[in-house]
């Protein structure tokens, strides 16, 4: 043997897991501080696994990692060695999440020498993440002078004991006064930054909508009776999918019936449950051997690209979720919830979200999209919402203080007294201003200059048509009928779409409501319709593109209108209208089934406008006569201004860049206005911009006099347009053009300081 070569020698000591695991649960039942507990583990897993040292290492932020216990390493050392996430091999295992085992740690790439720890001496290095479903709280080491590979049984084995260490950790079982508050989980602020999707902002206490499930008894004093209640919670499980699949309401085929298909076949996947029986076997708790799994699969998540794998990992995730409820006993998120409550989620469905309904004040999700079907359920609700706020459910706990600012699309878990402070404050102002928006509430917006302005507000659900009478707007210029079909396992009969409108009308109460039909496709898919595999969803086969190729679906809607009208005014609208053609069928097919409704001798509506939604650049160039048969036209601006800029509005690398008060938007606007006004062709817009004051002011300012937008964003406009000189605006505006700006944004916004405009 050469000098100073090493001999690496497999060890093939071994490690009986469920043995040591069965110490550890003696060890930790015994009285004593954190500290005490810690200390008396590593000497444990140090004996155990027969290594001079044993070292547990815990996360004190985000990106440090603090020396907790050591067996073997200089005592001074604890709580004095501190190390960043990615640095030294114990940094390299947190960053990485996953085990180094090496028979020669000093030549180890990224191997740090730490003077104060005396570790030069020990050849041999074996570590592993303690990681609890995905967020890893810090790492365990075992050391030997020897210059040996630790065998796979040893690895597995310090896996195993990680895993409980973790939900030790969890639990608060080390937690102590002094150098021990590291141990604390969930005790520091945590500040998320996500992306706004609905504005407001909120304070209050957090509800999980998924139950943190901890196990109290992480070891399995009997391996036997573990895998009992794993195979029963398993047989629960599957009845559950069962039971879906069986339900009326899913007898048809669609996506919907093939996801629970998926988790069917997944559930029994025979691989699966032995992964958990081998955990069980190990030593680990039913719901610890679920969480290995679940770990272990969110690990292989984040290294996995394929779309298609990804998806059946997530499907996994959820399965193990739902599993792991099935073996705590818990039935799912309780709705005895707090009068602040703040609902934080990975991600929720419309339908779970309106169980919900207005007890929320605020809510924050892990993932999500600006456009998603939770996003217009928060919107119809004038919930604050926050969206894509990484790992806000790995950080808050039910009873947590959380404040969501949904203007700026951050949260603030735990907040430090300063933030929680100027918080109030902010609250405070809006207060205040919502008290003026109030008394606005039964006057018209007409600007200083005599300008008259119509407020519309946009709808979805039943749940929006309180806020008609309360918010000051004067009909409803956006009525989403899709989300009545969104919410619901199938697709309704046409009786109960008729006696839907029927009800929408009523509540309504005379004040004009425009229809927009179905708007499917892209992110949103009936139940009985199986979703497209579209390169650009957005600009594919959805809305009016869907609808008249599925003549049946348009018919049925068009006579429940026809039929909920019940001899009242009636406005119907078409989305995604991109060129005239498209709206003469869809024309046609109303003015067929006015026709087929009158020969059955069915009441018909008092008046009948039929209208379109110009939401792509070419229906502005359409022919004239489009202008002359369309009875009214809405400007869908969301889709309008992505189009505009080629700029994903779910895109957030590009939807900031470009701005709706970029003249040349602002000049396409106004040869819209004067299309329509060439043609007596009566004109509104609506979206996001209408509900923004700054915005909504310039589209009144180039000749827009009808605004439809969410109903809380109807007092800040009015407030706004009542204060300013239509006219002056007007001016802004072509002199900022004028002199060739990009945007009239700046000029704008001077202006309006300059004459203490309430913004």
């Amino acid at each position: 043997m050469r000098q100073g070569e090493v001999r690496v020698v497999p060890s093939g000591k071994g490690v009986d897991s469920r043995e040591l695991l069965k110490r550890l649960a003696a060890v930790m039942a015994e009285p004593g501080t954190g500290q005490e507990r810690l200390d008396r583990i590593v000497d444990v897993i140090a004996t155990s696994m027969e290594t001079e040292v044993c070292s547990v290492y815990l996360k004190r932020d985000a990106q440090t990692l603090e020396l907790c216990a050591t067996r073997g390493l200089r005592p001074e050392s604890v709580h004095a060695v501190r190390l960043k996430v990615g640095q030294g091999l114990v940094g390299r295992i947190a960053e990485e999440v996953a085990p180094i085992n090496t028979a020669d740690a000093p030549h180890e790439k990224g191997f740090r020498y730490l003077a104060e720890t005396g570790e030069e001496v020990y050849s041999a290095f074996l570590g592993v993440p303690i990681q609890r479903l995905g967020e890893v709280l810090g790492v365990l080491v075992v050391q030997t002078a020897e210059a040996r590979q630790f065998s796979e049984d040893e690895v597995h084995g310090l896996e195993v004991v990680a895993m409980v260490v973790a939900e030790m950790t969890e639990l608060g079982t080390f937690t102590g006064p002094g150098a021990m508050e590291v141990a604390a989980t969930h005790r520091l602020p945590f500040f998320a930054r996500g992306i706004p999707a609905q504005e407001g902002a909120a304070m209050g206490t957090v509800v999980l909508h998924e139950p943190n499930i901890v196990a109290k008894v992480p070891v399995a004093e009997d391996p036997e009776a573990e895998r009992e209640r794993l195979g029963a919670a398993l047989a629960a499980l599957r009845a559950e999918i069962d039971g879906m699949l069986d339900d009326d309401l899913l007898k048809t085929s669609g996506e919907h019936r093939e996801v629970l298909e998926t988790y069917r076949l997944l559930a029994s996947d025979r691989g699966w449950l032995r992964r958990m029986e081998e955990n069980i076997a190990s030593g680990l708790s039913a719901i610890l051997a679920v969480e290995k799994e679940q770990s272990e699969t969110r690990a292989r998540m984040e290294r996995v690209q394929d779309p298609y794998l990804r998806e059946r990992l997530h499907d996994l995730d959820d399965l193990a979720r739902r599993l792991l409820r099935h073996l705590a006993g818990a039935d799912g998120p309780s709705r005895d919830l707090p009068e602040d409550a703040i609902l934080v989620a990975r991600n929720i469905g419309p339908a779970e979200l309106l169980d919900y309904g207005r007890a929320l004040k605020g809510i924050v999700l892990e993932e999500g999209s600006v456009g998603s079907h939770a996003a217009i359920v928060a919107r119809a609700l004038a919930i604050p919402l926050v969206i894509q706020a990484a790992r806000v459910t790995r950080e808050a706990q039910n009873g947590d203080l959380i404040l969501v600012d949904g203007d700026e699309g951050v949260a603030h878990l735990r907040p430090e007294e300063n933030v929680r402070r100027a918080f109030e404050e902010k609250l405070a102002m809006r207060a205040e201003a919502q008290k003026a928006y109030a008394a606005l509430r039964d006057l018209p917006a007409l600007t200083r200059d005599g300008q008259r302005v119509a407020l519309y507000m946009n709808a979805g659900l039943m749940a929006d048509l309180p806020s008609l009478p309360h918010c000051g707007a004067e009909g409803v210029g956006l009525y989403r009928t899709e989300l009545q079909f969104l919410v619901r396992s199938k697709v309704p009969r046409r009786g109960d779409q008729a006696e839907f409108y029927a009800r929408v009308l009523d509540a309504a109460r005379g004040k004009r409501v425009i229809f927009r039909t179905l708007d499917i496709g892209s992110d949103k898919v009936l139940p009985n319709m199986k979703r497209q595999d579209e390169p650009n969803p957005a600009m594919g086969w959805r809305a009016i593109r869907l609808t008249l190729d599925r003549r049946g679906v348009m018919r049925m809607q068009i006579q429940a209108l026809l039929r909920g009208a019940k001899g009242r005014p009636l406005s119907i609208m078409f989305p995604f209208v991109a060129q005239m053609e498209e709206f003469e069928r869809g024309r046609d097919m109303v003015l067929g089934e006015v026709a087929a409704e009158r020969a059955l001798g069915h009441t018909l509506p008092e008046t009948l406008q039929i209208g379109a939604m110009l939401e792509t650049p070419s229906l502005a160039f359409a022919p004239d006569r489009f202008f002359r048969i369309t009875d009214f036209i809405s400007i869908g601006g969301n889709d309008l201004k992505q189009f505009f800029f080629a700029a994903d509005r779910e895109n957030e690398r590009v939807r900031r860049r470009y701005d709706t008060l970029n003249t040349s938007f602002l000049d396409f606007i106004a040869m819209i206005i004067r299309r329509c006004a060439e043609h007596g062709t009566p004109l509104s817009f609506c979206g996001e911009d209408a509900g923004r004051p700054v915005e909504a002011l310039a589209l009144c300012a180039v000749g827009i006099r009808t605004l439809s937008m969410r109903p809380a964003a109807i007092g800040p406009v009015k407030r706004l347009l009542r204060a300013i000189d239509l006219s002056e605006a007007r001016g802004v505006i072509d002199a900022a053009r004028a002199e060739g700006a990009m945007s009239v944004r700046p000029a704008l916004m001077r202006w309006l300081r300059e004459i203490e405009a309430p913004l």
